[in-house]
């Protein structure tokens, strides 16, 4: 990898984070005197010379891998023992993922022309979606822990602005403040990586710890912790246990904002800082394994908690969360290249189905729930060809994009060395009877949407229509690609895998990559469309035949209640950390009652008066009384030093 400047065409792709950047700054201070859909117009228009800036970089690394490049933007922090200049590393894996950041970013971004038009924060939500993007491109471009750290903090910050966007309603600014609050622990989680990092490394920069990390003890117990830390970090950002709860609650945002941050692009943050970090997780086989478990157990959890749910999007939100449970399995095995594969295809088909379901949203005037529809498929003809294009691309129907990649990741955890010690085999098991599930729930969602017979008003039904182009021809892009996507990445033995290839001077590099035989493998294709086939077909054979009596059948039985509260975990944390919550609240409320009003309405004489007398008093203005307070500054400060240099 080469370091060098923007003479390099490779390097172009540096300014995508900027030309996101100026598009948020340029709605969120003057979007308010633009007319509609001029700040729409200025976003989308950012996010596509972006995607234009990237797709060049792309093209010239895929002809001469050679041409990647480590770009130094300019000194950070500057000690005697500690250097750390902040730095992009253009690479194939941050380029991959910057074409699905700005690619799918663009089509959600013309989307939310249509789907926002007339909406009083127009300008301000455009300004949100360009500063979410170019805090995503930090991410994923950063050479270094800390910089990435910084745009793993903005996509936090952007997520609480834009799933709280309508903060009107009590319901949307709660939501908010949980995923900001769980994601606050998974933050926690990263800074103690990094401290522990540069303890065993002297440095933050991902290149040089990628290194060194070969040369320490395979297995070595800090290296495992490290690898722990990662763990949490990624959890909190890409929903898994037992920081999952969150995502849910997030759908409480815009349609568009559930697409692009909660399927897309955000919640993918987590698998990415776990592959780009293969350096480390393939010499910490039980950090690794502990990966896999948490996504296999998480992406059941979701798969059951998503056969209940009767609203149109959280259904789809657990989805997302079960689906990365896949691609966390499939990187804690030691397949790093099939993780980002999956991450690839869902980013389309995800996208699909959440715009989808905001094309019928928006059509229903607002509905969400799935018990109220039924038969759109013929009143809103492209959204329910998509969507269904959509739901079998999930499912793993074969020749679609779904179907290759979960092959990939069937066939990574299969043949796992790193599992094999660590239940390898009952992580393969789970793994299909996910998939089978997802098949389930996914025709569930189809079928109550947009088959069978109308469940909706009639006065509802009679001004149900397509929606507008802006709104359709994403919507068909994002389905091509949904069917196209998964040919880039065909078994190794029937094709180069041009995935491997593509990637495999990134992230294969002192790794190594594993594959079963021609013949096991066409056995686990044979079991993966067994799964795909048994979902659907249950499926069909339940709701095809009995429609609404089967949904009210389920909401009766234990598994739809479960289902229904998300195995209970949102209760469980609330009788767990409730009673301490309002403690504290309790706590301050009488502080504030009895100090601090007393001190207020007692004319000043109280505690609170005194403070504030002796505080006016010292802020006045007069230059000698600032520099009177800056000599006794200095004086304590030598006098502590004195007193810790007597007594150590």
């Amino acid at each position: 990898m080469e370091s060098a400047a923007f003479s390099n065409p490779v390097a172009w792709a540096a300014l995508a984070p900027l030309l996101a950047l100026i598009g948020s700054l340029v709605n969120g201070l003057f979007g308010r005197s633009l007319r509609e859909p001029l700040p729409g117009l200025i976003a989308s228009a950012a996010v596509a010379l972006g995607f234009l800036l990237s797709l060049v970089s792309f093209v010239t690394v895929l002809v001469d891998p050679s041409r990647a490049l480590q770009l130094e933007l300019w000194p950070f922090i500057s000690l005697s023992e500690f250097q750390l200049p902040l730095g992009f590393v253009i690479d194939g894996l941050s380029l991959l993922l910057m074409l699905v950041i700005t690619g799918v970013g663009l089509l959600i971004h013309i989307y939310s022309l249509g789907y926002m038009k007339g909406d009083s924060g127009f300008s301000r939500y455009f300004s949100a979606l360009n500063l979410f993007v170019a805090a995503m491109l930090v991410l994923v471009l950063a050479d270094s822990y800390l910089l990435m750290f910084v745009g793993w903090e903005g996509v936090g910050v952007c997520s609480y602005l834009l799933i709280g966007f309508w903060y009107e309603g009590r319901q949307n600014a709660n939501a908010a403040r949980k995923a900001f609050i769980v994601n606050r622990i998974g933050d926690v989680g990263f800074l103690l990586a990094m401290f522990l990092l540069y303890r065993l490394f002297g440095t933050l920069e991902i290149a040089a710890i990628a290194e060194a990390a070969p040369l320490m003890a395979y297995g070595s117990t800090a290296l495992t912790a490290v690898g722990v830390l990662f763990l949490v970090a990624a959890a909190g950002k890409s929903a898994q246990l037992p920081l999952h709860v969150w995502l849910p609650d997030a759908m409480a945002g815009p349609t568009p904002v559930s697409a692009l941050i909660h399927a897309a692009t955000m919640v993918t943050a987590g698998v990415y800082l776990v592959v780009r970090s293969a350096s480390l997780f393939a010499h910490i086989p039980e950090a690794s394994a502990l990966v896999a478990w948490v996504g296999v157990l998480t992406a059941l959890v979701a798969a059951i908690a998503a056969i209940g749910q009767t609203d149109i999007k959280k259904i789809l939100a657990w989805s997302t969360i079960s689906q990365l449970g896949f691609m966390f399995a499939a990187a804690g095995a030691g397949a790093y290249t099939a993780a980002i594969f999956h991450l690839f295809t869902h980013a389309f088909f995800k996208a699909l189905l959440f715009l989808g379901a905001g094309s019928v949203i928006h059509a229903l005037g607002g509905e969400q729930d799935v018990r109220r529809m039924g038969g759109l498929g013929r009143l809103m003809p492209i959204t329910g060809l998509t969507a269904l294009i959509g739901t079998l691309a999930i499912s793993g129907v074969p020749l679609l994009s779904g179907f290759f990649s979960k092959d990939a990741i069937l066939a990574g955890v299969f043949a796992s060395e790193t599992l094999r010690e660590f239940g390898g085999v009952a992580i393969f098991v789970l793994l299909l009877l996910i998939a089978a599930l997802t098949a389930f729930y996914m025709f569930r969602w189809y079928y109550l949407v947009f088959a069978g017979r109308s469940r909706m008003e009639r006065s509802v039904e009679a001004g149900v229509h397509e929606s507008p182009r802006v709104i359709t021809v994403p919507l068909a892009i994002l389905a091509a690609f949904s069917i196209l996507a998964g040919y880039l990445g065909l078994p190794a033995w029937l094709l180069p895998n041009w995935f491997e290839g593509y990637l495999g001077n990134v992230i294969t590099a002192n790794v190594g990559f594993l594959h079963p035989s021609i013949g096991v493998e066409l056995l686990l294709v044979f079991l993966s469309i067994v799964a795909a086939a048994a979902g659907l077909g249950l499926g069909y054979l339940i709701y095809h035949r009995e429609g609404a009596p089967a949904l009210r059948r389920l909401a009766g039985t234990p598994l739809g209640a479960a289902s229904r509260s998300g195995l209970g975990f949102d209760t469980l944390y609330s009788r767990l950390f409730t009673p301490a919550g309002e403690g504290a609240a309790a706590g301050l409320g009488t502080v504030d009652r009895e100090l601090v009003d007393p001190g207020l309405s007692a004319g000043g004489r109280g505690v609170v008066g005194l403070l504030s007398r002796l505080v006016t008093s010292w802020q006045a203005g007069f230059v000698r009384l600032y520099a009177l307070t800056m000599a006794l500054g200095v004086l304590a400060l030598i006098a502590v030093f004195i007193l810790l240099e007597v007594l150590l």
